[in-house]
C-alpha cells in the first residue's frame, strides 16, 4: 500500500515576498551584468579594442543576463502557476533545461577565464606549463571558442533529452496504471536528466579546479620570496590576490547555486515542498548578481567606469540644485 506524500503550501504573503525578491534580484543582477557589456560594448563603438579578459566578461555577463532571465520566469512560474500535487508542467521542465544550459555555459566561459589568469599571473619556471601558459594568451580566442563548441554540443544533448521526454510519454505512462508509484517514477525522469544535462559541467569544473589550485600554490611560492621586502608595493601580489578572489567567489557561489538546484529538485519532485523551493530559486538568483559586483570591484576598467559614472551623476545633481537656487535669488 503506498502512502501519499504530502503538499505543503504556502501563504499568499509568503508568494509574494518571494515574487518582490526575485525581481530584486533579478533587477540588481541585470544591472550589473549589463554595466559589464555596455562598458565593452562602448569601447567596441569608440574603435577601443578589447584584451582577452574583457572579451571572456563581456561573453559571461551576457551570459547571465540570460540566466538571470531564465531564474525570474522560473520563480513567477513556480509561485504563479506550478501547483505540487500535479506532476512537473511542461513550461516549468523547460525553464529547469535552460537554465542548466545557461549555467553550464557560464562555468565554462569562468573556466577560460581562470586559464587565462593563471597564464598572466603565475610565474612558471619549468619548460611544458610555461610552454602551455604561453600557448592560452597567444590562443585565448581559439580557446573560448572551443569551449562555446562544447557547450552547443552539451546543449544539443540537453534539448535532445528534453524533448525525448515529452508530456505524451509521460502521458502513457501513467494510463497504464494511474498509481501514486508511477506518477513519482515520471517525475523522478527529471531528476534524472538534471544529473545527465550537468555531466558536461565536470571538464570546465576539473580545469577551473586546476588553475585556481596552481593560483594558491603560486601566491604561497611568491609571498615566501617577498618576505624580505616588506612595506614595499609588490603588483604581482596584488594581482594574484585579486584574481584568487575572482576564483573563490564564483567557486563558492557556483557551488551554493549547483548544490540549492539539485536539492530543489527532490523537494520539489518528492516531497512537494514549494517553500523550499522558492528557498533554493532565491539563492540561485543571488549567485550570478553577487560575483557581477565583486567582478566589477576587481576590474580596474570597471572600476574606473563606476567612479566616472558616480561622478556625472553627482555633477548633474549638483547642476539640478542651482538651477533651483537661482530662480529664487532672482
Amino acid at each position: 500500500m503506498l502512502t501519499l506524500t504530502p503538499v505543503f503550501t504556502v501563504s499568499y504573503e509568503a508568494k509574494i515576498s518571494f515574487l518582490f525578491l526575485s525581481v530584486m534580484e533579478f533587477a540588481v543582477g541585470f544591472l550589473a551584468n549589463a554595466f559589464i557589456v555596455l562598458v565593452n560594448v562602448w569601447d567596441v563603438v569608440k574603435k577601443q579594442p578589447l584584451n582577452n579578459c574583457d572579451i571572456a566578461l563581456l561573453c559571461l555577463s551576457i551570459t547571465r543576463l540570460f540566466l538571470q532571465g531564465l531564474l525570474l520566469l522560473d520563480a513567477v512560474q513556480l509561485a504563479c502557476f506550478q501547483q505540487m500535487k500535479d506532476p512537473l508542467s511542461h513550461n516549468y521542465q523547460a525553464i529547469l533545461t535552460l537554465w542548466m544550459i545557461a549555467n553550464q555555459v557560464s562555468l565554462w566561459l569562468a573556466a577560460c577565464l581562470c586559464l587565462l589568469y593563471c597564464s598572466k599571473i603565475v610565474r612558471f619556471s619549468h619548460t611544458f606549463p610555461l610552454h602551455v601558459a604561453s600557448c592560452v594568451s597567444r590562443r585565448f580566442l581559439q580557446m573560448l571558442l572551443v569551449a562555446l563548441l562544447f557547450s552547443c554540443i552539451c546543449t544539443a544533448l540537453c534539448l535532445w533529452d528534453f524533448f525525448s521526454r515529452s508530456p505524451s510519454t509521460v502521458t502513457s505512462i501513467l494510463h497504464v496504471n494511474n498509481t501514486e508509484f508511477n506518477l513519482q517514477i515520471a517525475k523522478l525522469n527529471f531528476f534524472y536528466s538534471f544529473i545527465f544535462c550537468n555531466a558536461g559541467s565536470v571538464p570546465p569544473s576539473l580545469a577551473f579546479l586546476v588553475s585556481s589550485g596552481v593560483l594558491v600554490i603560486s601566491l604561497g611560492s611568491h609571498m615566501r620570496t617577498m618576505k624580505s621586502h616588506i612595506g614595499s608595493s609588490d603588483p604581482s601580489l596584488e594581482a594574484h590576490i585579486r584574481a584568487i578572489i575572482f576564483l573563490v567567489s564564483f567557486l563558492g557561489f557556483y557551488v551554493m547555486s549547483f548544490c540549492a538546484a539539485l536539492i530543489s529538485i527532490p523537494l520539489l519532485v518528492l516531497w512537494h515542498n514549494k517553500g523550499g523551493v522558492m528557498v533554493c530559486i532565491g539563492m540561485m538568483a543571488a549567485c550570478p548578481s553577487g560575483h557581477a559586483a565583486i567582478l566589477i570591484s576587481g576590474n580596474a576598467k570597471l572600476r574606473r567606469s563606476v567612479e566616472t559614472m558616480v561622478f556625472w551623476l553627482q555633477s548633474r545633481q549638483k547642476v539640478r540644485r542651482v538651477h533651483k537656487v537661482l530662480p529664487r535669488t532672482l
